[in-house]
């Protein structure tokens, strides 16, 4: 399989200059890619995460700040945090036009054994975070009479589930009915709400994988690699374009085909021809 190739802004033209983009989880893997692909296409971002001197650092190497751009160091867990997150950009734009709920965790354990505190995190940051950004930011837009599209990262997850990480599972499946449920009564104010489930892209240092976990599930992937920024910035900047003006509600799964089944054989077979 040739190599996949490397995001290239210019394929987007003008289309997002000067846009104002709100991302969470912004200093995780996914995040700093998604932040580099919008400041790539010339939008304003404000960055959100609660690890702020990596939020800093990123900050510093995209260069927002010069470029009217923000950033918040946001407990997603916690509810003032979050309203100090919306009341900042309000204060500073008004409104967003873009609005990406990345941030997520991807706790590991029996559900037997993970106590109530774990699960209202993994809930907190997962589901209700995303509730409480989309809301906020939605009213903003509303106000200023200006459309907006918001972007949820889910996963396959949400419709396959996986032993030890049904919270992540569950949670991700309520992340796709939220979805639809603002898609639904943001649809009158010309704000869309979709979302992207990006596939496998190891390197979280909030919720580690081990290396005999990244083999196999590289190994059973059916288009034969994870993720690269690309895929995940295309399928993002897609749903938020012009392109996808007729498209709300929906959930865009771009992993390799991950999540529809794997490549795992239990008996010896030969292939065919």
């Amino acid at each position: 399989m040739a190599a996949p190739a490397a995001f290239d802004a210019k394929t987007w033209g003008d289309e997002f200059h000067g846009c104002r983009v709100v991302l969470t989880g912004a200093c995780g893997v996914l995040g700093r890619w998604i932040a580099d692909a919008f400041a790539r296409v010339g939008a304003r971002l404000c960055l959100s995460d609660r690890q702020e001197g990596a939020l800093r650092e990123l900050a510093d190497q995209l260069g927002i700040v010069g470029n009217g751009g923000l950033t918040h160091r946001t407990e997603l867990i916690d509810t003032p945090s979050i309203d100090g997150l919306v009341a900042s950009v309000g204060a500073a734009w008004g409104a967003p036009d873009i609005v990406v709920n990345n941030a997520g965790v991807y706790p590991s354990g029996f559900l037997i054994d993970i106590d109530a505190g774990e699960w209202d995190r993994i809930f907190g940051v997962n589901l209700r975070a995303p509730f409480l950004i989309s809301r906020g930011f939605a009213k903003q837009m509303i106000a200023a009479h200006q459309p907006g599209s918001i972007i949820n990262i889910s996963s396959g997850a949400a419709r396959k589930m996986r032993r030890t990480v049904a919270p992540y599972c569950i949670s991700k499946t309520a992340l796709d009915r939220l979805t639809k449920g603002f898609a639904l009564e943001l649809a009158e104010f010309g704000i869309r709400v979709n979302a992207v489930e990006p596939g496998f892209a190891p390197g979280s240092t909030s919720s580690p994988l081990t290396p005999a976990h990244v083999e196999a599930t590289l190994s059973q992937i059916p288009l034969g690699r994870g993720t690269t920024q690309a895929d995940v910035a295309n399928a993002i900047l897609y749903l938020c374009s012009a392109r996808a003006g007729y498209v709300t509600g929906a959930t865009l799964s771009v992993d390799g085909g991950n999540s529809i089944g794997n490549l795992a054989v239990y008996q010896d077979k030969k292939r065919s021809g």
